[in-house]
């Protein structure tokens, strides 16, 4: 408009500069211009005025149609929300469930309940050498075979169901129940290993070795009972003290012969664990025992073979106080291992009116060191790389080696009585006063889950044969194991 009006105005201009009458005659050529702008401002707003009313219902149109986006845009938003807190709620109430290396995980959404079902298989062959009186047959076994079940129940309750099918028999071997209400106080009842052995606390699917030394023949296995356990200083100080029915030497028990009970306690400490010298991380050492008075078998002693080497004469029965003391430790650095224990076993012994106290010892020192690296514990070695050819990987290996013996007390095979009437608790033409045993081993792990073992064992004797000495046992053990 304002061009329209400036050109207006310069032709008015014009017309008067060059002498065009009908506006050269007027007297006031300002006056015109007035009156022309007037009137061209006058155009103008009716200009706007049309404009004004063909663009306004489209311009409503437009603001109509965003006001409509952004409510539609509102509702979708509200909507995804609602859907994502329905969602989070929903996975709040949706049970859990994994599987992988540790067997298969079921656990409901808060984990304040949680299954875990896992387990072993160990096929086992034993093989021996200069078997002069053919004790031992050359044999192939399902030496394990342990489903297990263990989980949670309100979040501090724990519990364990382990059953054993190997070997033919069916045995429970450990069945309990772990309360847990502080890191340094725990409640655990039912049937579970006794605190005292280090080799027996480790697992049958963790160990260097087929089979286990002979400190592990003088503590007992598994028992039945109530026991404290905890930690202190984040697992610095592990400590566990245990009433239970009292199992043998070596032995397991479901009932109890007597109304005595044992106690059993065990302090470990591993006084570097959160210390940031790497080298000394791994040293634990502690002591271990029982107490009690018990009544019933006596036990007896089996080789690495596993040959029952010793045993006490017809009539020997276990009565009156037991008691035992266990030093132990290990030491794990990188790939090399170290592990150490001592047993001493004092037991009232009795036949017919004549009662004795004999004292049983064994020991064992035996060293690991994993070829290929990896880091070597007490609960196992995990491979880098997991067996894979066609990827040039292997596994892992690791190479044992192992010193172990027992010795009986020398009173167990003299005569109390007379000559007539002799009283031995022992004869030493049948079971040695001495055991020693060396082994090496080889164990291949091709993953987490497989691990193929190989020992040989050679143990000589102190007396155990009419002539003098039972002839050495010499084994080759053989084990393949397969767990999840």
């Amino acid at each position: 408009m304002r061009l329209r009006k400036a050109a207006v105005i310069g032709i008015v201009l014009g017309a008067s500069w060059f002498g065009f009458p009908a506006l050269a005659d007027d007297t006031n050529t300002l006056e015109i211009i007035l009156k022309l702008q007037r009137r061209i401002d006058e155009l103008e707003q009716k200009v706007k005025t049309l404009e004004s009313n063909q663009l306004h219902p489209a311009g409503t149109n437009a603001v109509q149609r965003l006001d409509d986006i952004d409510h539609k845009v509102q509702a979708l938003e509200q909507h995804q929300e609602q859907q994502d807190v329905s969602a989070a709620n929903a996975a709040k109430a949706t049970p859990k469930i994994s599987l992988g290396a540790g067997g298969f995980v079921f656990s409901s959404a808060d984990e304040n309940f949680i299954l875990k079902v896992r387990g072993y298989i160990q096929g086992d062959g034993r093989f021996y050498f200069n078997d002069q009186n053919n004790r031992a047959a050359d044999t192939f076994l399902l030496n394990r075979v342990r489903p297990v079940f263990e989980g949670t129940v309100f979040k501090n309750y724990d519990f364990k169901l382990m059953p054993d099918f190997g070997q033919g028999k069916t045995v429970i071997q450990d069945a309990y129940l772990d309360a847990h209400f502080a890191p340094w106080l725990s409640v655990r009842a039912g049937k579970f290993k006794s605190p005292v052995g280090l080799e027996r606390l480790q697992s049958a699917r963790d160990l260097t070795f087929v089979e286990r030394a002979f400190p592990t023949s003088l503590a007992p296995n598994r028992d039945i009972g109530v026991s404290l356990h905890g930690d202190f200083f984040g697992g610095i100080l592990n400590y566990e003290a245990a009433v239970l029915n009292g199992a043998s030497d070596g032995g397991s028990d479901d009932s109890d012969e007597s109304d005595s009970k044992d106690v059993a306690g065990r302090l470990f400490l591993q006084p570097f664990k959160r210390a940031t010298v790497e080298p000394l991380q791994g040293l634990g050492f502690g002591v271990a025992g029982t107490f009690g008075r018990q009544d019933g078998l006596a036990p007896t002693y089996k080789t690495i073979g596993q040959q029952t080497f010793f045993t006490y004469s017809t009539g020997v029965s276990a009565h009156g106080e037991r008691q035992r003391i266990l030093p132990q430790g290990y030491y794990y650095w990188g790939p090399f291992g170290l592990l150490a224990e001592y047993v001493i076993s004092s037991q009232q012994l009795q036949k017919g009116k004549t009662a004795e106290r004999l004292d049983n010892s064994a020991w064992q020192v035996a060293a690991s060191v994993v070829l290929t690296g990896e880091k070597a514990s007490f609960t196992g070695v995990v491979p880098k790389h997991p067996f894979a050819p066609g990827q040039h990987q292997w596994g892992a290996l690791e190479l044992a080696g192992r010193v172990t013996g027992f010795k009986a007390d020398a009173e167990t095979f003299d005569n109390f009585g007379t000559a007539a009437k002799p009283v031995i608790f022992a004869d030493k033409t049948k079971s040695p006063g001495e055991a020693t045993s060396w082994g090496v081993g080889l164990n291949w792990y091709l993953n987490q889950s497989v691990k193929w073992m190989l020992d040989y064992e050679q143990t000589w004797f102190t007396g155990g044969a009419s002539g003098g000495n039972r002839a050495d046992e010499k084994v080759i053990l053989s084990r393949i194991q397969v767990q999840f």
